[in-house]
């Protein structure tokens, strides 16, 4: 299991802005962040679920 950071998830969207993916988490287009201490990370794994299920 890999956990990405948001300037991975960003490269990984291909180079979106804050504010869109925050848009995207908020009306549920990807999974909400864990979050250790005062950073957020995904796991990559629920990321590409996510994005197949938008691809559908």
């Amino acid at each position: 299991m890999r956990y990405i950071t948001f300037r991975d998830l960003q490269e990984k969207l291909g180079g979106r802005s804050r504010s869109s993916l925050y848009r995207d988490l908020e009306l549920g287009r990807l999974p909400q962040p864990i979050k250790f201490g005062s950073r957020v990370y995904w796991k990559e794994s629920d990321i590409d679920a996510a994005l197949e299920a938008l691809a559908e």
